[in-house]
């Protein structure tokens, strides 16, 4: 090390260890054939492959970008930016203070960069990833020359299962070097796993678990998750550490030999310990504080390359999609267009008439696809006053307008961020609203109401409507750049009339209901053929949606019975649609006589809309939404009436 740097106050710890490390870079450095002279390599991927590289570490990305930001504000004015990289080293994204930035572009320290060693030599990036440990590489220490103005440190980020996904660094000025940096490093780098680790097993039980109560919940928890019956799926670095057993040795574990007690018997006491924590005995006879979960069956690992790989048939985890097929084709020629491209970004355009199951299949797009852990969003835009919508969607800082809350809002785009935007009846969107939207899908950042500072967004966008979006262009009321930005795909849902899966449909809503319902034992779980039949018969103006509130309201009608027959039906069921806009949808057995006069249909529109909205205690949103109309229709037919 030479003199200058020796006289610095502050220069990393001269430990034997860390010198080996650093001795052993340099061998790996040499043997790759690089030289101290060496200019820097600044040859960076192309955008677009830069954007495929993000995409491919699309989990990663979305869960380092916000301990990024907070690691970043941690380290602010410090001469330093943070980098994230993939496995291999290539730079992912970067943040940094705006001078430092400016020269840190002279030695390479941009997205679409590889650190890997044998691309820039001894570097915290490339050597930690090479040994598969946290590394700081200081001043010197650095193989070329010309990157010896940097200090830097970076830890691995590990998956759920151990595997290195990336690193989080920090690199600054030499002369700024402090050893609290690669404590921060460390700790934001366990944060994203701990993140990783959690989201990946939402379908397994985990347990949550540290030898002082007070680290449960933290970061320092450990974490762990087993199969239903209690087999050893994968635990966190802290687990690992205090189970004191190598990954190959749990691999053979039960939660029983590794806690005390059967996972049914801690999950039961989990539940019945109403926030407080159990204890549990580990191998050591060391006593932990625990929290325990129980979702559905588990992710297990992927199989070494040595083993057979599991058929394409068994897939991972059940499908949010394959769980909307029930057997009718038009249904299951929707979700194979859709299924084709699973964990891509791709925008998607549902279309179908008003309660057809949009907002059931955008979820099940969103929870299929890599975001599936994120914020799903949903904004009907029908429903939201065309005054307050652009506060809405893009949020407004305090004071933005008269009556805005204190503190702001962030805004449903800012909120949707990693995950999934739901923009239903985006036909209903005011022009104004479009333009901003546009821009915000060009550039990938939201500016509140108010604000000046704009805030980066990384969602992706589903959207729906039942209206004729080619007719608004022509008319000029919706703007034909966002439709194609909007509709990279577009898949139409079957009218609930249309479709062949009606018994599987009913059966399957039934069952939700039972899952949801307080007294379960008391709760109908068929219905009567004949109730069946005349469901056949009937044409649904209000599609799912109002099947949904027909079979809620005859199931309490029928608690403590074990079907539901036709008086649990509403008393006005067998009334048939006769609004305009479903007359020359209507299937051929719609009792209709053609020659009412308009008065008398008119007053029996009139009497269906006051029924529904007597139900719903005058809420013209729940009636719309039973009836199969917009908010609109409603108020038209009562000024009607």
């Amino acid at each position: 090390m030479s003199s200058t740097l020796a006289s610095h106050a502050a220069t990393p710890d001269a430990d034997p260890e860390r010198r080996i490390l650093i001795a052993r870079a340099h061998a790996r450095s040499t043997g790759f054939g690089l030289e101290a002279s060496h200019a820097v390599d600044y040859q960076a991927l192309g955008l677009r492959t830069l954007h495929e590289l993000v995409d491919a570490n699309q989990l990663l990305y979305r869960h380092a970008l916000p301990v990024m930001e907070t690691l970043h504000a941690q380290i602010a004015n410090t001469e330093s930016m943070v980098l994230l990289t993939d496995s291999g080293g290539v730079i992912l994204h970067s943040l940094g203070d705006g001078d430092f930035a400016d020269r840190a572009k002279r030695v390479a320290l941009a997205p679409g960069v590889s650190w890997a060693e044998s691309s820039k030599g001894t570097n915290a990036i490339g050597t930690a990833l090479a040994e598969a440990r946290p590394a700081v590489v200081h001043a010197d220490e650095h193989f070329l020359r010309a990157n010896r103005m940097l200090t830097c440190s970076c830890a691995p980020i590990a998956g759920p299962f151990g595997q290195v996904l990336g690193a989080l660094d920090v690199s600054g000025d030499h002369r700024g070097f402090h050893k609290h940096t690669m404590a921060l490093v460390r700790m934001s780098a366990q944060m994203i796993e701990n993140h990783l680790f959690a989201t990946h097993f939402t379908d397994a039980a985990l347990v949550r678990f540290h030898a002082r109560p007070e680290f449960v919940g933290t970061l320092f928890e450990g974490m762990a998750a087993f199969s239903a019956d209690g087999t050893f799926v994968a635990a966190n670095r802290s687990g690992l550490f205090q189970l004191g057993l190598s990954p190959d040795t749990l691999d053979r574990q039960s939660f029983a030999a590794l806690f005390g007690m059967p996972l049914g018997t801690a999950l039961r006491q989990g539940g019945e310990a109403c926030g407080q924590l159990l204890t549990l005995t580990l191998p050591s006879r060391v006593l932990v504080f625990a929290r325990m979960a129980l979702l559905a069956p588990p992710r297990r690992a992927p199989a070494p390359a040595a083993r057979p790989s599991a058929p394409a048939s068994s897939p991972a985890h059940a499908s949010a999609l394959a769980a909307l097929d029930t057997g009718d084709a038009r249904m299951a020629a929707v979700l194979q267009r859709v299924d084709k491209v699973r964990g891509r970004d791709i925008p998607i355009l549902v279309l179908g008439r008003t309660g057809t199951g949009k907002e059931w299949l955008a979820r099940a797009i969103h929870r299929d696809s890599p975001r599936g852990a994120a914020p799903f969003v949903a904004v009907n835009c029908a429903s939201i006053p065309e005054s307050l919508i652009e506060a809405e969607l893009f949020g407004y800082e305090d004071g933005a307008f008269t009556g805005a809350r204190r503190r702001g809002s962030p805004g449903k785009l800012v909120q949707a961020h990693g995950g999934t935007l739901f923009l239903d009846e985006i036909g209903d969107m005011p022009l104004a609203q479009q333009v901003r939207l546009m821009r915000v899908l060009q550039e990938r950042a939201v500016t509140p109401l108010g604000g000046a500072q704009a805030i980066p967004v990384d969602l992706r966008i589903i959207c729906a409507t039942h209206r004729d979006l080619r007719a608004m262009i022509a008319a000029g009321t919706f703007r034909e750049d966002l439709y194609y930005r909007i509709n990279a795909l577009s898949v139409t849902l079957p009218a609930l009339r249309d479709r062949t899966d009606l018994p599987v449909l009913v059966a399957r809503i039934l069952t939700q209901q039972l899952a949801q319902a307080e007294h379960g034992d008391a709760h109908p779980t068929r219905v009567a053929e004949d109730v069946l039949a005349r469901f056949g018969r009937h044409p649904w103006p209000g599609n799912l949606r109002q099947m949904v509130n027909v079979l809620r309201t005859a199931a309490i009608m029928a608690e403590g019975e074990g079907e539901i027959r036709a008086e649990h039906l509403p008393e006005d069921f067998e009334c048939e649609p006769i609004f305009a806009e479903d007359r020359d949808a209507a299937p051929a057995v719609m009792p209709v006589t053609p020659a009412s006069p308009p008065e008398r249909l008119r007053d029996r529109e009139a009497a269906m809309i006051h029924q529904a909205l007597a139900r719903h205690g005058g809420n013209v949103s729940q009636a719309a939404r039973e009836l199969g109309l917009s908010r609109n229709t409603i108020y038209r037919r009562l000024n009607r009436s």
